[in-house]
């Protein structure tokens, strides 16, 4: 249904949704209209993206003004059934738009686009008849009928290893257009259990100019183990820098068999104490897991990599990180491979925080006073100058 407000009606039209948000931008004082099932996708769309902010740029356009801002004077803005957006992930940060066409899409928007060269910015409509999914860099006319298929090739191709993978061959992984690897440091409790192929991996990935992140195999059943583990960790990847998070991986049956409170409390452990330690953490989960078996406040404090094998997930949660594959082929790998798909700018994000090793530089010191001061005296129309010390 849609409804006309008043130009100062400040009515809630939902929990995260006022109606002057989308009153007209032309700078006079009129009425607007708004479409209820509008705000009821924005709505689910904020939920399936763990938003923790969005903000609505552009709503309702009277004729004049949408003419004014290069469209049509009669398209969904002047019908009240359209919003521009930009929408902002629970670190504070904009979320891709191409992570929001596609899940726009799944949320049931009959009209989508991008709409800036930056990728920040997404049109959505409910309009009634039809189906326009665009992406105004490349004109105003429908690019696809999948998202998912027509930004796939946009996104960060990632693959994640560890010994099992044996001896790999990273410069033939970076021609094959690997973007990033989040490598195994290890398993369990113990320094012995370190990944063997740790150290080997990660020389050989930066060497070929690979961004890596890293994660650590949790057999922890308390706390308390939970936190052995992440101070083994720590002492793994001290010293060295990643440009993609660090990941807790717990997924052991005799650990889901503890119940989702005691499960979480483990991941909180393990997770808050790497956080402390000055590193961009996240969680690897399956799309069950993640359901059953992990708090919402988990979930929405770090990052999340999915693990779902399939052609297209249907985890409506948000995540950084989509392992959607375990037997892809990558030449310079024997065998196969985890495959994966990035969609965070992780690198920018967490050099801009100082996180994982990459450290804010210091400003040097000031050189230090020198104690004592020059002085200059005239004795019989002569000058004399020297220092004068402190005593």
């Amino acid at each position: 249904m849609i409804k006309t407000y008043g130009y100062t009606d400040n009515t809630q039209l939902s929990p995260h949704f006022n109606a002057q948000e989308f009153r007209c931008k032309c700078g006079r004082e009129h009425d607007f209209q708004i479409d209820d099932d509008l705000i009821t996708k924005l709505e689910k769309l904020y939920s399936t993206l763990n938003c923790s902010k969005i903000i609505v740029t552009s709503g309702f356009r009277c004729a004049a003004h949408d003419k004014a801002v290069k469209g049509s004077g009669t398209g969904q803005h002047t019908l009240g059934k359209a919003a521009d957006i930009c929408c902002y992930g629970q670190d504070g940060q904009p979320i891709s738009s191409r992570t929001v066409c596609c899940k726009a899409q799944d949320t049931g928007f009959t009209g989508i686009a991008n709409i800036t060269a930056a990728y920040i910015y997404t049109h959505v409509d409910v309009r009634s008849s039809g189906k326009w999914y665009g992406d105004e860099v490349h004109g105003n006319s429908t690019v696809t009928d999948d998202f998912y298929k027509y930004f796939g090739d946009e996104n960060m191709k990632g693959i994640d290893v560890s010994v099992h993978n044996g001896k790999i061959d990273w410069q033939k992984v970076r021609a094959e257009g690997i973007d990033f690897a989040i490598l195994r440091a290890g398993y369990g409790k113990l320094a012995s259990q370190k990944d063997d192929r740790f150290e080997e991996n990660y020389a050989g990935a930066k060497a070929a100019g690979i961004p890596v992140g890293a994660y650590w195999y949790s057999y922890a059943m308390s706390e308390d183990e939970a936190l052995l583990e992440a101070d083994v960790f720590l002492s793994v990847i001290k010293g060295k820098k990643f440009e993609f998070p660090v990941y807790f991986d717990l997924e052991e049956k005799k650990q889901f068999d503890l119940g989702k409170d005691k499960v979480s409390a483990i991941m909180r452990a393990f997770l808050e104490r790497v956080e402390a330690a000055g590193y961009f953490v996240g969680l690897y989960g399956s799309a069950s897991s993640l359901t059953t078996h992990t708090a919402d406040d988990i979930k929405s404090r770090y990052t999340i990599w999915l693990a779902h094998w399939c052609s297209q997930t249907n985890y409506i949660g948000a995540y950084g990180i989509w392992q959607h594959s375990e037997k892809g082929s990558v030449d310079g790998i024997n065998g196969n491979v985890d495959l994966n798909v990035g969609y965070k700018d992780f690198p920018t994000i967490i050099k801009a925080k100082g996180l994982n090793g990459y450290g804010k530089e210091l400003n040097p010191p000031a050189p230090a006073a020198e104690d004592g001061i020059t002085v200059e005296v005239t004795v019989d129309g002569k000058k004399y100058s020297g220092k004068l010390n402190k005593a």
